[in-house]
C-alpha cells in the first residue's frame, strides 16, 4: 500500500463511524457472552453453603465442585480459536448459547453431586468459548480509534453479569426467608439461583442471529462483498473499502490458519509474545479476584456476618466492580493500557495487604469492629482497583497484542492459562482459608506486587494501533 493510501486509511480509521449506535449494538450483543461468563462465575456464590449442606461434603470436595467448571473453561478457551477459524465467530456464539442453556437446566435439576459437576463442566466449556470469541470478534469489527472502549464492553458485560447474579440471588434468598435450601416454585432456593441463567442464555443465542459475521472471517472464506458490507457498516461509507480489504488480505496472506505449532519458537518453547499474554492472564487471576465472586458470602459468614448481610455485601462489591469498569472504559483509550495496569496493581497490593492485616485479628468466628470495618473497605477497594485496571485491560491486550498470524491460537492459549490459574485459586481457597486466612491474602498481595515489574518490563502499549500493525 502506498504512503498516500496508508494515510487515507489512517484517516478513515480515526473517523467517527456513521452508525455508532449500530456498532454499539453489535458489540453489546457479542458481549452477552461476557454477561453469561460473569453470571455463571458468580451465581454459584449463592449456592456454596447449600451444596455443602445438601451433599454433606467438606471444604476440599466442595472446592472441587465449585472449581470444576473452570476445567471446562480451559478446554473451551483452548479450542474456541480453531473452531472459530473453521465455522466462524457467530456459529461459535450460537454453540456457546446452547451449552449455557443446557448447563443452566441441568445445574438446577441435579440428582447427585457428580451430576451437578458434569453440568458445571458443560457450562464452563461455554464460558471458555465466550471468553475467546467475544474479545476476538469485538476487536475485528471495531473501528481502531474506538476499539479500546468497545473492547471494554466484554468486561462491562462480565461485571454486569456478576452484579445481576448477586441481585437475583439476594432476591431469591429473601423469597426463601433467608434459607438457601428453602423452597421456591417446588425447588430449593439454590437450584432456582442456578436455573435462572437459562434466560440470558436464550437471549444471547437470539442476539447472535442479529449481528454480522467478522469481516476477517468473511474474507478468509472468499466472501469479500459481504466483508465490504460489514466494513462499510462499522467504519463508515467514506472508508476506502477496497483499501481496507486489501490491507486485511495482505495481512492474511502473510499468515496461515494459526495452530499450536505456530506459537513455538526455534527452541521449542512459546514465542515471547505468547508468554507475555500468558503472564497477563495468570496475574489477573493470581491476585485472587474470583475469591471475591465465588466465595464472598461464605467468607463474610466465616467472620461473623449473617447470611442475608453477606449476600448484601456481595452485591455491593458487584456495584463497585461496575463503577471501576466504567472508569476503565473512560480512560483505556485516553491514558493507555499500561498506566491503568500499573495504577491497578499498586491499589490492589495495598488493599490486599490491608485485608491480610485485618484477617490476622480473627478470633474464632468473628473480627473486632475496627478490623472488620477495614476488611470490608479494603475488600471493596481491591475490587475497585481490579475493575478499573486488570479486569478490562487484560481482555483489551489479548484482543490486540498478538500478530495476525497467531492471534486466534495465541488468544486461546492465553485464555486457557487464565482459566487454569482461576481453577488453582478457586480450588485452593477453602483449604488455604482453613489453614490461615490472613496468610492467604498475603499470597495474593505478593502476586499483585509482582505484577508491577512484569508490566513495566515486558508489556508494550497497544493504544491506537490497528490489528494489522501488530505484525
Amino acid at each position: 500500500m502506498t504512503s498516500t493510501a496508508r494515510a487515507s486509511a489512517s484517516a478513515d480509521h480515526n473517523a467517527l463511524p456513521e452508525h455508532i449506535g449500530h456498532i454499539i449494538f453489535i458489540t453489546a450483543a457479542a458481549a452477552m457472552g461476557g454477561f453469561l461468563f460473569g453470571y455463571d462465575s458468580s451465581v454459584i456464590n449463592g449456592a456454596v453453603e447449600a451444596i455443602r449442606d445438601k451433599y454433606n461434603i467438606g471444604s476440599g470436595t466442595l472446592a472441587q465442585v465449585i472449581a470444576i467448571a473452570l476445567i471446562g473453561c480451559a478446554i473451551g478457551a483452548a479450542t474456541a480459536g480453531r473452531i472459530a477459524d473453521r465455522i466462524g465467530r457467530i456459529r461459535c456464539m450460537q454453540i456457546a448459547a446452547v451449552m449455557f442453556t443446557v448447563s443452566a437446566v441441568g445445574s438446577a435439576l441435579p440428582f447427585a453431586l457428580w451430576d451437578l459437576a458434569l453440568w458445571r463442566i458443560i457450562g464452563g466449556f461455554a464460558i471458555g468459548m465466550a471468553s475467546v470469541i467475544g474479545p476476538a470478534y469485538i476487536a475485528e469489527v471495531s473501528p481502531p480509534a474506538y476499539r479500546g472502549r468497545l473492547a471494554s464492553f466484554q468486561q462491562a458485560a462480565i461485571v454486569l453479569g456478576i452484579a445481576v447474579s448477586q441481585l437475583v440471588n439476594y432476591a431469591i434468598l429473601k423469597g426463601a426467608h433467608g434459607d438457601q435450601r428453602g423452597h421456591i416454585v417446588g425447588l430449593e432456593a439454590w437450584q432456582v439461583m442456578l436455573g435462572v441463567m437459562v434466560i440470558p442464555a436464550v437471549v444471547y443465542g437470539l442476539l447472535s442471529f442479529a449481528i454480522p459475521e467478522s469481516p476477517r472471517f468473511l474474507i478468509s472464506v472468499g466472501r469479500e462483498q459481504d466483508a465490504k458490507a460489514v466494513l462499510a457498516d462499522v467504519e463508515g461509507s467514506d472508508t476506502d473499502l477496497d483499501a481496507r480489504v486489501a490491507e486485511i488480505e495482505t495481512a492474511m496472506r502473510r499468515e496461515h490458519k494459526s495452530t499450536f505449532k505456530d506459537l513455538l519458537g526455534s527452541r521449542g518453547g512459546f514465542l515471547p509474545i505468547v508468554w507475555i499474554g500468558i503472564g497477563l492472564s495468570v496475574f489477573q487471576q493470581l491476585v485472587g479476584i474470583n475469591v471475591a465472586f465465588y466465595y464472598s458470602s461464605t467468607l463474610w459468614q466465616s467472620v461473623g456476618i449473617n447470611p442475608s448481610s453477606s449476600f448484601f455485601y456481595s452485591f455491593t462489591t458487584s456495584i463497585v466492580n461496575i463503577i471501576g469498569t466504567v472508569i476503565a472504559m473512560i480512560f483505556v483509550d485516553r491514558i493507555g493500557r499500561k498506566p491503568l495496569a500499573l495504577i491497578g496493581s499498586t491499589g490492589m497490593a495495598v488493599a490486599l495487604a490491608l485485608e491480610a492485616w485485618a484477617f490476622s485479628s480473627k478470633s474464632g468466628a468473628t473480627l473486632p469492629n475496627t478490623e472488620g470495618t477495614v476488611a470490608l473497605i479494603a475488600a471493596h477497594c481491591f475490587v475497585l482497583f481490579f475493575a478499573l485496571s486488570w479486569g478490562v485491560i487484560v481482555w483489551v491486550f489479548l484482543g490486540e497484542m498478538f500478530p495476525n498470524k497467531i492471534r486466534a491460537a495465541a488468544l486461546g492459549v492465553a485464555a486457557s492459562a487464565q482459566w487454569i490459574a482461576n481453577w488453582a485459586i478457586t480450588a485452593s481457597f477453602p483449604s488455604l482459608a482453613d489453614w490461615n486466612l490472613s496468610g492467604t491474602y498475603v499470597i495474593y498481595a505478593c502476586f499483585a506486587t509482582l505484577s508491577i515489574p512484569f508490566v513495566l518490563v515486558f508489556v508494550k502499549e497497544t493504544k491506537g494501533k490497528t490489528l494489522e500493525e501488530m505484525g
